[in-house]
């Protein structure tokens, strides 16, 4: 394979150039559908490159001491000197292209030319199987089933898809096929696509726990110029950071930054300007592999995948629930963009070998390191299936160096994080563990969602396009359904210490795209009419499945409010009690209040400190210790659910130095025990919501 690096987007076809002083000179037609076919393209590799930069220098920071707004205001011009400098080597280079037919659609499936029908059948049929069986897993239909069922089917399909792949490789001695060129018309119903899920992300709200840490630390980096490397959320940066978020992911600290930078509120940095952006680079990114991978009809399979994230959320593990409700989380945008990303930047290095595209690899790992520390555990899984395909063709040394530029930085900037900063032991982090069946059903989930997701999974890497996609989707099945055999992931998890996360293994499929691809099914017929029709049918079949048998992510089953105009990701009336409970004049020490205005108090402000921030985070602060069980039962107390007697009360809101106790007016024996205590009212809000405020006298 040549090693010069190759045009980003191919340029769709154009007529011959004019002859005569025009020849050679960009018509301004051609060149607005050539940047319009190369935008998203243009766009992901931006995003990814700039923020892999930012990632670095905030790491740097640490070295240096300098402040998120310093770090911010660094990068901020450390990416216009890039682009200036990748602008003016463009125009310089800027040319008409030699007019180029589109690549044709695969005329087979990718298990091959002349794959003898007899190997095709029973892997097929093992794949259905298997989708069928997993589907039916938890459901009353189902509960005769072992779970060995779908196990030794799967494990059969992804052997045979694997070997048919890998047989259709080698068999195959033509050059590689010229990646498919989008064409203007293509990329624009992308990036139309990308803006109205952007504007749709402004009016969804969904009410997520974990928000207290993630844009908690945002609204503190945003208040106060600063990272906190210790816990922010029980103190005052003082006790030990949790021992499972190390201060590697930085994608907080640019909102922080961001917002403290403007001068606006970490929350609406986050929520109005950060979230629409992702937004748009997920639905890029999730374009941008279904094009390369679909051997036909790819905006029908694109289509389909986007339909497919809006329809099927409900879950808390299903992944339309980790797109737009929480795409702001970094492990959500881990999910919906760096996954299909990878997939696409190992696709070009494996096809090309070039410096660029290994470059593109090595930066989507910065990223995904500064998104979310599971990048550690699932990109290595990823890179793992990626590499085993290709060394099975014989492509050692490319799954070598790819492999290694795919995880080097996410794995090392955990190791190094830990060596430098220490942490402390999750006590009792691990004991949520989700064996291959429950975590089947709690991704790709159960009934007819779950049996499609299983015909993607066993069935999708046979329609992908020929040579690469084909190999790398058949990795990521095979590794998959090895992973869904009873004990590995037990056997991975008391190995490798990281039981707690091994459910989110599926994320290493990109599942969204491997569904669109069902629909690129072709059936041997002359008339090109009935092919798309087959292709249509099946689309409708499974949106069609996603609206009956599955839970909208705009629902309230899927713990989303959806607003008028656009709003925080937060209760409107939690919100307002927060921020009423700010704007008091308080005494000093802890505030203690109901635990669900405690978790949204971090996020209007982190100067408002409280007794419990998140009771799930307890787990990592010795459950025993007079820390968390204090906490736990003021929280209690607040919120009306225990009635534990004045000495107790009274000995937890000394030792954890509590000055103000605020309680809905409905808990009347929390009222009555404030004032008992020595508490005196000092401000009183009306209802819905009525509350009423008491300060520690003197």
């Amino acid at each position: 394979m040549p090693n010069a690096d190759p045009v980003a987007v191919a340029p769709p076809p154009v007529a011959p150039p004019p002859a005569g002083p025009a020849a050679g000179r960009p018509q301004p037609a051609h060149r607005l559908r050539s940047a319009l076919a190369a935008a998203p393209a243009v766009i992901t590799d931006a995003g990814v490159l700039g923020f892999a930069l930012w990632t670095v220098l905030y790491h740097a920071s640490f070295l240096f001491g300098l402040r998120p707004s310093v770090t911010f205001l660094t990068w901020l011009v450390g990416c216009v000197v890039i682009a200036a400098v990748v602008g003016v080597r463009a125009l310089r280079r800027t040319r008409v292209p030699a007019a180029t037919p589109a690549p044709a659609a695969d005329p087979v499936p990718a298990g091959g030319t002349g794959q003898p029908r007899r190997f095709l059948l029973p892997v097929v049929a093992a794949g259905v199987v298997a989708a069928v069986t997993a589907g039916l897993a938890g459901t009353p239909a189902g509960d005769v089933l072992s779970w060995w069922v779908p196990a030794a089917a799967g494990a059969v399909a992804g052997i045979g898809v694997m070997l048919l792949t890998r047989r259709a490789w080698r068999a195959d001695d033509a050059d590689p096929p010229a990646p498919p060129a989008p064409t203007a018309l293509q990329a624009g119903y992308a990036l139309l696509i990308s803006v109205g899920v952007a504007i749709s992300s402004l009016y969804l709200a969904r009410n997520t726990p974990d928000d207290v840490y993630y844009v908690g630390k945002t609204v503190w980096v945003a208040e106060r110029d600063l990272v906190p490397t210790n816990d922010f959320l029980f103190t005052e940066n003082v006790a030990p950071a949790m021992g499972s978020l190390p201060p590697t992911p930085s994608i907080e600290v640019f909102d922080g930054a961001l917002a403290h930078v403007l001068g606006i509120h970490g929350a609406s940095a986050t929520w109005y300007l950060a979230l629409p952006v992702m937004a748009v680079l997920a639905v890029l990114a999730l374009w941008r592999l279904t094009h390369r991978w679909a051997p036909r009809r790819p905006v029908l399979a694109f289509s389909v995948a986007v339909t497919y994230l809006y329809l099927v959320a409900g879950s808390d593990a299903a992944l339309g629930t980790f797109h737009l409700p929480r795409l702001y989380e970094g492990k959500g945008m881990f999910v919906s963009a760096v996954i299909p990303l990878m997939w696409l930047y190992l696709t070009e290095w494996f096809d090309t070998r070039s410096r660029r595209s290994l470059l593109l690899v090595f930066a989507l790992s910065v990223t995904a390191a500064g998104l979310t520390t599971t990048s550690a555990i699932i990109l290595p899984m990823l890179v793992g299936a990626a590499g085993l395909a290709m060394m099975l063709v014989g492509r050692w040394k490319d799954a070598v160096i790819g492999g290694l530029a795919a995880v080097a930085y996410p794995v090392g900037a955990i190791v190094v994080s830990r060596l430098v900063l220490g942490g402390m032991d999750a006590a009792g982090a691990d004991d949520a563990f989700f064996d291959a069946e429950y975590t089947y059903r709690r991704t790709l989930l159960v009934g007819i969602v779950g049996v499609i997701s299983g015909l993607a999974l066993w069935c999708g890497p046979l329609l992908a396009r020929r040579r690469t996609p084909a190999l790398l989707a058949a990795g990521a099945a095979l590794v998959m359904s090895v992973l869904l055999v009873p004990g590995v992931l037990e056997t991975l998890g008391a190995l490798t210490g990281i039981s707690v996360v091994l459910w989110r293994v599926p994320w290493l499929l990109a599942l969204p795209t491997l569904i669109g691809l069902l629909c690129t099914v072709s059936v041997p017929s002359p008339s090109r009419l009935l092919r798309g029709a087959v292709g249509g049918l099946v689309a409708a079949a499974m949106v069609t499945s996603f609206a009956v048998w599955a839970t909208p992510m705009w629902s309230p089953d899927s713990w989303v409010e959806t607003h008028t105009r656009p709003t925080w990701k937060l209760p409107q009336q939690r919100q307002e009690i927060a921020f009423w409970i700010a704007g008091q004049d308080r005494p000093d020490g802890l505030v203690l209040a109901p635990s669900t205005i405690m978790r949204t108090s971090l996020i209007v402000t982190s100067r408002v400190r409280v007794v419990l921030p998140r009771d799930f985070y307890l787990v990592e602060y010795d459950l025993n210790s007079d820390f968390a069980k204090d906490r736990l039962l003021l929280a209690h107390f607040a919120d009306g659910r225990e009635k534990p007697d004045r000495a107790q009360v009274a000995a937890a809101v000394e030792r954890l130095g509590v000055g103000t106790i605020c309680v809905y007016n409905g808990n009347r024996y929390a009222r009555e025990t404030a004032v008992e205590l020595g508490f005196t009212e000092f401000a009183s809000r009306r209802g819905p919501g009525a509350t009423t405020c008491y300060g520690r006298a003197g």
